[in-house]
């Protein structure tokens, strides 16, 4: 999709929290070896800044499978970041 199309689109951002490597949550129902790390995760949202979001989700966290609490944490990093990336783009429309 082009650039000036995610910019007028209104889009919704899912992330499946399996996206990542099991180092990184293994709290989920489908742990996928050989998956992204949080940094490239990082990357990707901030590569989608300015997109026209009007919601997002975060699913596949199951914390009883993870009793060290990581794929919880980066769960809610990753979700600050999409919080971050609204605010962004609020002060950047206006």
């Amino acid at each position: 999709m082009p650039i000036n199309e995610l910019v007028t689109r209104q889009l919704f951002l899912t992330f499946d929290i399996d996206f990542l490597d099991p180092t990184y949550a293994p709290g989920t129902g489908t742990p996928e070896v050989g998956g992204f790390t949080n940094t490239e995760a990082f990357e990707l949202l901030r590569g989608v800044a300015g997109g026209n979001f009007i919601g997002f989700d975060l699913v596949e966290v199951l914390p009883d499978r993870d009793p060290a609490g990581t794929t919880a944490l980066n769960a809610a990093h990753i979700a600050a970041k999409f919080l971050a990336l609204l605010a962004y783009n609020k002060k950047h429309k206006s």
